[in-house]
Parts: structure tokens; sequence; C-alpha cells
């Protein structure tokens, strides 16, 4: 359950993250805030992938 969380947070603050430099590229001022919230999924979707590879990793006998 975790994974599919995990890359799509991931993804959505990577197309974020694309869309900034997008816009400062091509001259908007100053892209809205929300932009900038939405950037740091990708941080927390890294987190959250994480978080699911430990859990699920082997366990020691």
């Amino acid at each position: 359950m975790l994974y599919p969380l995990a890359l799509g947070l991931f993804i959505l603050g990577l197309v974020a993250t694309i869309v900034i430099f997008g816009l400062l590229i091509f001259g908007v001022s100053q892209p809205g805030p929300w932009l900038y919230l939405l950037a740091m999924c990708a941080p927390a979707g890294f987190v959250v992938g994480l978080v699911y590879a430990l859990s699920s990793g082997r366990r020691t006998r």
C-alpha cells in the first residue's frame, strides 16, 4: 500500500519541480506558492518509499 503512495508523491513533486523550472525559463516572474508546496511532495515520496523498503525487507532469524 505504501509503494503506490510513494511513487505518486515522488512523481507529483518531480513534475512540479520541472514546471517551476519551465516557468522560470519562459519568463514567468514568480510561480505560485502552491507549486512550491507541490514540489515538496518529492522528498516526502522518497521518505515514504524508504519506509516501505525498510518495512518490507527480509526479517532476520
